[in-house]
């Protein structure tokens, strides 16, 4: 068990290494580039945004109609909308080891709240207005890309600055069209079987499982980068020792097969 722990613990650090950031190989093409580029950027940042497409599955997870899933992904669209450019463009940030926290605490939320956590373990009758909670979570979300996006050079303060803003986060909503079409082609697939009401406990109890993972990643990187003298050893040993690890696990697994 101590090893399948450590194991998610180190590929969710290993993913979340991966999505912290931007690469200075980015950074170069956004200054050699025009407005395409960020296009494109915002729509990789979303696709591979884990903990992004996490809660958006939970979101459309029990919607059915064509009417019900348009109108929560625009509450949520427009929430992320509204702080991605606000945000980025007047300069607001925060350390976005705590924001994605938070973001992870969104993804437990929703999976908690599709398996009827607050009516079994509140005894509430209903839990809070779904459309409202997707809204503040979409602005917590829209602040997280946000942290990203002011990691490029945007230029100065202007016309052009605000359309590369608006470019990323078109960009976005592409990726963020793409991966709904997946999701919703999956559930359609299995939402008319028996199976379906079973899956969608074990789905949903994985998204709080998930989330849950990612939120101990998130502390971890935000004490990591605040205190790491606490660890023991430097910001860099730090980060080369979890890949001695990963390392170390995948030669026991070589060894234990042979």
């Amino acid at each position: 068990m101590h090893k399948l722990i450590l194991g998610l613990f180190s590929l969710v650090w290993s993913a979340n290494s991966f999505a912290h950031g931007i690469s200075e190989d980015a950074k170069k093409a956004m200054i050699e580039g025009g407005y395409l580029k960020y296009i494109w950027l915002g729509a990789e940042h979303m696709i591979m945004g884990y903990d992004h497409l996490l809660f958006l599955l939970g979101v459309i997870f029990f919607l059915t109609t064509f009417k019900d899933i348009v109108k929560f992904i625009s509450v949520f669209t427009l929430g992320h909308s509204i702080t991605l450019i606000f945000a980025t463009f007047m300069g607001i940030t925060a350390n976005y080891w705590l924001v994605d926290a938070i973001i992870a605490i969104s993804v437990c939320y929703k999976g908690f709240d599709n398996n009827e956590g607050f009516q079994k373990y509140f005894g509430v009758e209903r839990a809070p207005n779904l459309l409202m909670m997707v809204f503040i979570f979409g602005l917590i979300h829209g602040f997280g890309l946000s942290t990203r996006l002011q990691q490029l050079p945007l230029g100065e303060k202007g016309t052009g600055m605000l359309m590369r803003i608006v470019s990323f986060n078109v960009g976005v909503e592409f990726g963020q069209i793409a991966a709904l079409v997946i999701m919703l082609m999956v559930l359609s697939g299995v939402r008319h079987t028996s199976v379906f009401k079973r899956f969608s406990k074990v789905a949903n109890d994985g998204l709080i499982l998930a989330g849950f993972m990612l939120l101990l990643m998130q502390l971890h990187g935000y004490l990591h980068t605040t205190s790491p003298d606490d660890f023991g050893f430097s910001k860099d040993n730090h980060f080369h020792h979890h890949l001695d690890m990963k390392r170390s696990r995948t030669q026991e697994y070589k060894h234990d097969n042979l």
